[in-house]
């Protein structure tokens, strides 16, 4: 090989990642990404990410330009509406309920859903015949050393290689980020999540349903039908001592209080997967960069499942990087333009997720009524419901409101 082995080296192959690497290769980088796991190949196998992820509008045309979305397309449920509601007690009762819709803001849909086991797969298979990438599956990032002008990177395997920059794109507990010495501030909610699909009896309607109770949120998202039957993405969170409480039970009783906690809207519903929990936090990287190094998605930032705003907020991180890049693609030059570009909007959004979190949890009788109100006041006033809706968005473009290709 020459002496440099690859243009940009990235570390961690989930979803993030390899969208990423598609996008750079598109571009005409030379990418080698690699990753110590290789993806579960069915929803009920072992460490198979049960979430989905909802694609919006922004994200959907980063995808159609790194060559994916004609991949995901075929799986995606469209969302074509959000409806909040908001509720008090046990059993939990309804207190507002509000409906926000995408012709709003002149979209047929706010964007597609996708189960995140399925992506994960789909993109391997399409990245594994990719030209311009060197996908390596059950190898990790071991260690690197930063020099001016280049990155030596050591493998898990042992093997060696050169990059001009080397991209963290490897989760929470990010490697890259530990080599590169950058620090993360958390905060701690001592909520968990459960993550795991469902059927219930009423039709979704393409609607995806955030309701909010003490202890968090609990999201309902359309998927296609399961068995000829309505199905939907549930991400519920919780106090912490709950979530275990929900994961031992027996199916009748889990199913039964999950359908309490959805208020019935869907009617009765029962869980179809196995269950995912994983703890809830906000987490933010105190740099983006380092030297001939810079972190993307989770390595930089971690935030509450609320809104769609985790791997939307990634997919814009990776948009911002592969517009940052120079003919040195980690030169200080790019890098600080990577930096200025999402610096900001990253500490700003995990402030207001963090923010909205600690008000959607509240048992509070004084907060519920504000949350509630709020609610009422948002949706109603419509400048404002364009603006709330245009911030969870993301950056829009006049020309994506077309149905997915």
């Amino acid at each position: 090989m020459s002496a440099m082995d690859t243009d940009i080296f990235i570390s961690g192959a989930g979803i993030a990642g390899m969208v990423l690497a598609a996008l750079l290769a598109k571009r005409g980088w030379r990418v080698t990404i690699c990753d110590p796991s290789t993806p579960p190949d069915s929803e009920g196998a072992e460490g198979s990410d049960l979430r989905s992820t909802a694609y919006l509008e922004p994200s959907v045309a980063v995808l159609r330009e790194a060559g994916l979305w004609e991949h995901l397309s075929p799986d995606a449920t469209p969302l074509e509406a959000l409806r909040v509601v908001d509720s008090a007690g046990w059993p939990p009762r309804q207190t507002a309920l509000r409906t926000f819709r995408p012709d709003d803001l002149g979209l047929m849909a706010f964007g597609w859903n996708v189960m995140n086991w399925r992506a994960h797969r789909t993109l391997t298979e399409a990245l594994s015949q990719a030209p311009g990438i060197d996908l390596r599956l059950g190898t990790g990032f071991a260690d690197m050393t930063a020099r001016d002008d280049m990155a030596f990177v050591t493998l898990t395997d042992g093997s060696r290689l050169t990059a001009r920059l080397v991209v963290g794109a490897d989760g929470r507990t990010s490697a890259v980020r530990e080599a590169a010495g950058i620090d993360t501030r958390i905060r701690r909610y001592g909520q968990k999540a459960l993550a795991f699909a469902c059927t219930h009896v009423e039709p979704h309607e393409r609607i995806s349903t955030e309701i909010y109770n003490a202890g968090g949120a609990m999201v309902t998202v359309p998927l296609s039908d399961h068995d000829g039957q309505p199905a939907s993405s549930i991400v519920w969170m919780d106090d912490g001592a709950r979530v275990n409480d929900l994961a031992q039970m027996d199916e009748g009783a889990f199913n039964q209080r999950l359908t309490e906690r959805a208020l019935a809207l869907l009617g009765p519903m029962r869980r179809v997967t196995p269950l995912r929990v994983w703890p809830v936090v906000t987490q933010t990287a105190r740099t983006l960069t380092a030297k001939r190094t810079v972190l993307v998605a989770e390595a930089a930032h971690v935030l509450p499942p609320i809104g769609a705003q985790g791997l939307n907020t990634s997919i814009a991180d990776i948009a911002a990087l592969a517009d940052s890049l120079q003919d040195d693609p980690g030169a200080p030059g790019a890098l600080s333009l990577y930096a200025r570009a999402r610096q900001a909007d990253m500490v700003g959004r995990a402030a207001a997720i963090d923010a909205y979190n600690r008000l959607c949890r509240s048992g509070l009788a004084p907060v519920q009524r504000l949350r509630a109100e709020g609610l009422k006041l948002v949706n109603d006033v419509a400048p404002l419901r364009r603006r709330v809706m245009m911030a969870g968005m993301g950056a829009l473009k006049s020309d994506r409101s077309a149905a997915p290709r």
